[in-house]
This record gives C-alpha cells, structure tokens and sequence, in this order.
C-alpha cells in the first residue's frame, strides 16, 4: 500500500502580506497528479490544515474542493488536528466524512481508534480485516495542549511529553489487541528531539521543554509528524514532511514536497520524497543598492520573491522603490550597514546634548534613526519649519 505523508497546509495563510490562495490551489493540483502518477493509496495530513482557527469562506471551500477532488480519486484520505486548527470545527461532520473515506482524527476519544485498511489490494474504503486478510492500522494523535487535556488522559502534571507518552500509550494498548505483526502508521503533530525549526511555527514550548523522545513512536512502523515546516529524516520511520509551501524567508532553501511511502504485510518498505517546486521562489540577498542594482549575478533572483539586506553605510533614499525596479517582488528589506556609524564618535545622547541649536538638533535625530544625514533640501525645509513656529510662538 502507498501512502503519502503531508501535513501543514496552512490554508489561508499570508507571506508577508501577499495572500497564498493561488499558490495553495496550486499545490492541491499538485497533490492530486502525484496521488495519480504514484496510485497513492492513503493521504496523511499531519495538522495544520488551516492557517487559524476561524478560517474565512474561501479557504473552508478550497479544503472542501481538496476532499472531494481526494475522493473522486479513489483514496482514502486521514485528517489530524494541529495547533492552529480549531479541533472541534475542523472535526465537525467526522462520523459522516468517515463513509466518504475521510477520517478526522480531532478528538481525544478517537485516540485508540484505529483506521483499518486491507493490505494486498487497492484501500477502496476502511475495512475491520473480518475476512482475515492482513490490515494496516492508522492511529491518528491531534495537537495535545498539554493544560486542556492532561486530566482526561490521566496525567497529573501535563507536558507535551507527558501527554503525549499517554496518548502513545492508549494508542499501544489497541495496537496490542490486533494480530502480532501488524504493521501501523501514527500521525502526530508535535514537537520531536532531533528537529529543526524555523520561522514560520509558532511555539509549542519554550526552551525544547515540550520536546518528545524519538524512542516514543518505537512501535510503530512509520510516525509521521506534522509541526516543522522543513521536510526531515529523524529516523528511517520517524519523519516531517514540512509544509508544501514556504511561508517564511528561514525556508529559502526547503525542497518542499512530501514523503511517499510503502507499507506491506512486513511493516514499513521503502520511502521516497515527492518534491513540489513553488511558482515563485526565495531568494535572500544582500549587498549594496547599486551592486544589487546593476550586477549580472543578480538577474536569476529577479523573478523571485526576495528578503534584501542593504549594507551600504549609509541609508539609501527610496531604497525598496529603487530595488522594486530590478526585483519586483521585494518583501522585506533590511540594513545592515558595513561599518557601525559614529562608532568613534560620541554617543547619541551626547551629541543631543552638546547640539548648538535646534536645526543641529533635528538634523542628528533624523540621521540616527535613519543612518543618512539630513541633505540640503531636508535642511532647508527644517529650517523653514522651525521658522514658522518661532513666528508662531513670538505672536502669542
């Protein structure tokens, strides 16, 4: 049986202020052509389905149009909640979707319940392995909030791993009851030791408290993990498959996609990553406004979506309309000027201080704050701002 392992759509989501709806649609294009080119029997989805809680009209439909398109390909499709999920409305309708082949596993009730699916034949649809046949089980663990579901799951002093190791433990105790061998998949969206994070996840912890030991999903053929937006090997049947989309500039360099993986009546066979290429990728750089501007070596970066890092000492007039002209796509631009200004010189404070008069006075505030002294236009408008309000204040 092929299953592919995917989790944190993130439907919804904005990267720096541009909407991602088009270049989600496009990775469900995506995700339905390898469900075809590969026969995917089973789709994971890790968590994180939707960006936030209440997700908006538009982004609701588009999971809808991916579930039916999932559907009318024949696959069964199983569906965990993740910290950015409202596990309740994300699991609305769960017992209805399961005759469609859609199996929402959002509640901790449904923790030891297992989706069985026949092995050594196409996964049509769930079935309890009455006949006999050998069965793959599929547990499914939603995000664990350690302060909301410690009671239920009987632990006294809830942690991410606290709780977790209690879900892992009911699901252990089902797995038990199944004939030896059976091979089973758990999809779980936490935060394990080994990984890498990056910018775009929010937080399940501070200081790597929350952190869940690999040896945790030991018995278990393969675990796939949601959380970790970058695709990573923590061990041959523990694995992110990160997000099909980069959402933060720290993602430059993913190769996002998704883990396919076989799973026989001997437990976990081979796994192979599905690469998605974006429609506009990253580019970091970082240099001077007129290298950036004018040098060859640039022009690959020019149709990407870019972060620059200004360097010149000092700061550019109309810096990010200049760059736009070469690289239309600019989100983020920051300085980072090659040698720290007045380093040698005085501090702020005491060059305010010793200022002669309030024309010097503006002029060392706005080349703090901006890194480029005041030029003679600026100066001659202070001077007539600071002329006018003398007047003002003389003929009251």
């Amino acid at each position: 049986m092929k299953l592919l392992h995917t989790s944190d759509w993130h439907l919804g989501r904005s990267f720096h202020g541009v909407g991602t709806l088009a270049a989600q649609r496009r990775f469900a294009d995506q995700l339905l052509d390898t469900v075809t080119e590969e026969s995917i029997d089973v789709v994971l989805v890790a968590g994180d389905v939707y960006d936030r809680a209440l997700p908006s009209v538009d982004v609701v439909n588009l999971f809808d149009d991916i579930l039916a398109r999932l559907n009318a390909a024949g696959v069964q499709v199983i569906v965990t909640s993740g910290n950015h999920d409202s596990a309740t409305r994300l699991g609305f309708g769960g017992r209805l979707l399961e005759s469609a082949g859609v199996h929402l596993r959002t509640r901790i009730a449904d923790l030891a319940t297992p989706i069985l699916l026949p092995l050594g034949r196409q996964a049509g649809g769930a079935d309890s392995g009455v006949d006999g046949g050998p069965i793959l089980a599929i547990y499914g663990i939603p995000y664990l909030e350690p302060r909301l579901v410690a009671e239920e799951l009987g632990v006294e002093h809830g942690t991410h791993f606290s709780v977790t190791e209690a879900a892992v433990k009911l699901i252990g105790a089902d797995l038990a009851t199944r004939p030896p061998g059976t091979p089973s998949v758990v999809l779980a969206h936490t935060f394990a030791s080994g990984g890498i994070t990056s910018a775009s996840e929010r937080e399940l912890s501070i200081g790597g408290v929350g952190a869940v030991p690999l040896d945790l999903f030991d018995p278990f053929s393969y675990t796939a993990l949601g959380h970790l937006h970058g695709p990573q090997r923590l061990s041959e049947s523990v694995r992110y498959s990160g997000s099909p989309l980069p959402y933060s500039f720290s993602e430059a360099a993913h190769h996002k996609g998704a883990w396919l993986l076989e799973i026989t009546e001997s437990g976990l066979g081979e796994v192979t990553k599905v690469n998605w290429a974006p429609e506009r990728a990253l580019s970091i750089l970082k240099g001077k406004l007129e290298d950036l501007l004018a040098e060859e070596k640039w022009a690959p970066d020019e149709a990407n979506y870019c972060q620059i890092t200004l360097t010149d000492n000092d700061r550019p007039e109309l810096a990010m309309e200049r760059l736009r002209s070469r690289f239309p796509h600019t989100l983020v631009l920051m300085f980072d000027p090659e040698i720290t200004r007045d380093a040698d010189k005085q501090s702020y404070g005491s060059r305010i201080a010793a200022a002669t008069d309030e024309l010097e006075l503006c002029c060392g505030f706005l080349d703090h704050v901006r890194h480029r002294a005041a030029n003679d236009d600026e100066q001659q408008l202070l001077r007539a701002a600071l002329a006018a309000v003398r007047e003002e204040e003389a003929a009251r």
